[in-house]
């Protein structure tokens, strides 16, 4: 019969120590998610109104020159906006969003699943990414084509340790069942 501190400690359970940086990568995906759906929101409710006037008066409010250039560029394009293209930029932003949640659920919840939709999402957009950058230098360009990658990179890296971790306590087991199969009589083995 076990004391009752030796009862205590064989029914301790060990911690489970989160990959903090999955939760981080969760966590901005879910924020990255809550931004779509606001300027997915804001899409919406740009249908069936006067997108150039809107504009032209968001402009005016911010002090720009209504004869410049940049004006001219921003009103537009804006005029190549219209309820069609409002749903279908808002549907894609909507559904975006929803793989943004997924991912980041999956991820907060340390599922693999998650971290290989993650992978190919983000790694997917890598290429454009780098177009962007080439094609015209800023900071913002080149953060978030680097985070992007050291978030691939990182997601490979995890998952490769988790496979070769998986691998070795699988050799282990088959170990310990080859040695216990050892101390049984003969006609207790199963591999007879």
């Amino acid at each position: 019969m076990q004391t009752p501190a030796l009862q205590k400690e064989s029914v301790r359970v060990v911690p489970h120590h989160h990959n903090r940086w999955l939760v981080v990568i969760g966590v901005l995906k879910l924020l990255k998610a809550v931004l779509f759906v606001l300027v997915g929101i804001g899409a919406v409710r740009l249908l069936h109104k006067d997108v150039v006037d809107l504009f032209s008066r968001f402009l005016a409010e911010l002090n720009f020159d209504p004869e410049s250039r940049f004006v001219n560029t921003v009103l537009d394009k804006v005029a190549l906006l219209n309820d069609h293209r409002l749903r279908m930029i808002s549907t894609a932003i909507f559904s975006y969003a929803t793989l943004d949640v997924v991912e980041g659920i999956g991820l907060l919840l340390e599922k693999t699943w998650a971290e290989y939709l993650t992978i190919i999402v983000t790694a997917s957009f890598l290429p454009w990414e780098m177009f962007e950058v080439f094609r015209h230098v800023t900071w913002i360009k080149l953060a978030l084509f680097i985070g992007n990658a050291a978030v691939v990179v990182y997601l490979l890296y995890d998952v490769r340790k988790r496979l070769r971790s998986r691998e070795v306590i699988e050799q282990l087991s088959e170990r310990s069942h080859t040695q216990s199969q050892n101390f049984l009589p003969p006609q207790a083995r199963s591999d007879k």
